[in-house]
């Protein structure tokens, strides 16, 4: 789904835009990268396997997911993905996904993404509950989330396939205060 209003990126290296489909090479570029699909359950073969997330986010349909660009601010260069899978207007959830280039890790990029992704989807959204779903041996993406609030709820064994092979899951979630 396109969105009206982006969430504001305060971190000094990256800013946030609307994904395009222009932005396929560079993203396939880095999760084409051992490191970054190591701990992730992407199953990429070509570029092409990409254009059908496109077909979703440029959707209309509340329920469709979020996907948002995050580009370098000086020179504009795609290095990374954030936004919301999962999406239920219903419930008033969605799941939190992320994705970085290896260039900009170890640099509280993701921390900052993903506080505030997840309070603008909270304030501007509406959305009481904001889930993530990571591999146990993503390391890194678990710290994340723990920096930024979410909760370890539970152990989701062979949750998702991953490559193939089953996967085992930690879910996190970080609920909206209502006070």
């Amino acid at each position: 789904m396109i969105v009206d209003k982006l969430p504001s990126c305060q971190h000094p290296l990256v800013t946030l835009r609307h994904l395009v489909r222009g932005d396929a090479p560079a993203w396939y570029a880095y999760l084409a990268e051992p490191a970054v699909v190591e701990h992730t359950s992407w199953n990429l073969r070509s570029i092409d396997d990409l254009q059908a997330n496109f077909d979703a986010y440029e959707a209309n349909d509340p329920a469709s997911p979020i996907r948002l660009a995050v580009v370098l601010r000086e020179g504009g260069q795609l290095v990374g993905t954030v936004g919301f899978n999962a999406v239920s207007p219903q419930n008033r959830t969605a799941e939190i996904a992320y994705d970085l280039a290896p260039a900009i890790w170890n640099r509280g990029v993701a921390s900052s993404l993903v506080d505030s992704v997840t309070d603008w989807g909270m304030q501007h959204l509406g959305l009481l509950r904001i889930q993530a779903t990571v591999l146990d041996s993503n390391l890194r993406s678990i710290r994340v989330l723990e920096r930024c609030a979410f909760a370890r709820e539970g152990y989701l064994r062979s949750y998702r396939l991953v490559r193939g092979k089953p996967g085992n899951f930690w879910l996190y979630a970080r609920i909206a205060s209502l006070a």
